[in-house]
């Protein structure tokens, strides 16, 4: 899978849902699986199966 990068778009409970900033798509995850400090308008660059603050 080639590297992404997200926005995060709102925050539900434990999930959180990330745009995709090239097409625009929207996921879903797990929170835990976030960097520490990822909140709401965070971009986030995935890459390696692991998410990293920009």
């Amino acid at each position: 899978m080639e590297p992404r990068d997200y926005i995060v778009d709102r925050i539900d409970g434990e999930y959180a849902y990330l745009k995709d900033v090239k097409s625009g798509n929207e996921l879903f995850i797990a929170l835990a699986l976030l960097p520490i400090g990822a909140d709401t308008g965070s971009y986030l660059h995935y890459e390696m199966m692991e998410y990293t603050l920009v």
